[in-house]
């Protein structure tokens, strides 16, 4: 009993060690391919030894000509997302490049920016705003309030809406957010929809159309399903519409995003798409939809101090189990800045360091021995959306695969 109680425990250990091995964590590691290497030595030219967010030119065109192909051969015409895009020599190369003048707008700061850089755009609220805000951009510049589409999603708001409007003596232009299966609010019921398109037509305010957006749809167990439900609550809401005497025609029934767009170019109740973070292609955005469409901006830092074997601070002695188990966390790199919305992405390999954890002043990223990165060397990170995260960097060098060819500045920051 002894003998075969030995031999099954010294079965069980192998098993565990075996176990053990198998969940030890791969090495990784490597150092800049030909893009990266290149990118590199660029802004090492340009003397871009800081924190740097890079749009890459060739590949934001490319980006821009894909979007455009599927949009124009469907006949569906492009609003451009200005919080995505938020500079403005940015917009101006990808309205440019789609043929647009539509713009969608998330805050009454980024409008009034925009107000004095595309005075003739086509303006639609991306989000329903306090309305105070609505105040502010009326008394500032009522004649351009009046033209935008202020976007209204209960009929409180509408009434607050129309009084400011009437006190101030300027048309009001609404937009219903609808509910197509997101539930972030919006109208979900058409007969509550239809009381306020009756209450806007008695407050003389003009219906200008419909915004139902669906950014949960490509996450859905059923993403085809998700779809086909989101169509039918906007084409419910469209009946609500023309049972009000409006013909949909003139108005705008804007949908999609950056996710979903390509699915309305197989068929949508809407007559316009929003595209914005797809033109820049940010990590959130790897999905199956936009496969053909180039990752075109990254942040760059230099590495500040570079270690050989990357102590614990206060159990020193630990350190070296640490490595032995993840060969990843050998080398440890602290970079200029950090804790941004991104991803390391060259060389490949780095980690964040879950036992320093993060930080917005000097990151540690880790790493294996196949990881040489030295001081001055630059990592670069891939964002995981564009919208906020651009407007943490002043002036955003733009690449054009040989040298970086401009410096291009942000707005100004706003929500």
């Amino acid at each position: 009993m002894k003998r075969r109680t030995m031999i099954a425990g010294g079965g069980a250990l192998a098993l565990a060690g075996i176990g053990t091995m198998l969940a030890r964590p791969a090495e990784r590691g490597g150092m800049h391919e030909a893009y990266f290497a290149g990118l590199s030595a660029a802004l090492k030219r340009a003397g871009l030894m800081r924190p740097t967010l890079v749009i890459d030119r060739g590949r934001l065109a490319a980006n821009v000509a894909a979007v455009r192909k599927s949009v124009d051969g469907a006949k569906l015409p492009l609003r451009v997302v200005a919080k995505s895009l938020p500079l403005p020599r940015l917009l101006d190369a990808i309205m440019t490049g789609m043929g647009s003048q539509r713009l969608m707008v998330f805050s009454a700061d980024m409008l009034l920016q925009l107000f004095a850089l595309h005075p003739e755009a086509d303006y639609l609220m991306g989000k329903p705003l306090p309305v105070s805000e609505f105040v502010r951009v009326a008394e500032l510049d009522g004649p351009a309030a009046a033209r935008v589409q202020w976007l209204i999603d209960t009929p409180e708001r509408l009434a607050q809406y129309a009084a400011a409007a009437q006190a101030r003596g300027i048309a009001l232009r609404v937009n219903f957010e609808i509910d197509v299966g997101l539930h972030r609010g919006g109208f979900a019921d058409p007969q509550a929809l239809a009381a306020t398109v009756r209450q806007a037509q008695a407050a003389k305010v003009e219906v200008a159309g419909l915004m139902g957006y669906e950014p949960h749809v490509p996450k859905m167990p059923s993403p085809d399903k998700a779809h086909a439900a989101a169509q039918a609550a906007y084409t419910a809401a469209i009946e609500v519409l023309k049972g009000a005497g409006l013909d949909p025609a003139t108005l705008t029934l804007n949908s999609a995003g950056s996710p979903t767009f390509r699915r309305h170019c197989q068929g949508t109740a809407a007559n316009e798409v929003s595209v914005g973070s797809a033109f820049v292609k940010p990590g959130d955005f790897d999905l199956d939809d936009l496969a053909d469409l180039l990752p075109a901006s990254f942040i760059a830092t230099p590495v500040i101090k570079a270690s050989a074997d990357q102590a614990l601070p206060g159990v020193e002695a630990l350190s070296g189990a640490m490595h032995w188990w993840d060969r990843n966390t050998q080398r440890g790199f602290f970079i200029h800045g950090g804790h941004w919305l991104a991803k390391p992405v060259s060389p490949p390999g780095l980690q964040y360091s879950k036992l320093f954890g993060r930080s917005s002043n000097q990151e540690l990223l880790t790493g294996s021995k196949l990881v040489q990165l030295r001081p001055d060397d630059h990592v670069f990170l891939r964002p995981d959306q564009s919208e906020a995260l651009f407007l943490q960097f002043g002036e955003i060098a733009v690449y054009d695969g040989h040298g970086i060819a401009e410096l291009w500045p942000t707005l100004p920051i706003s929500a």
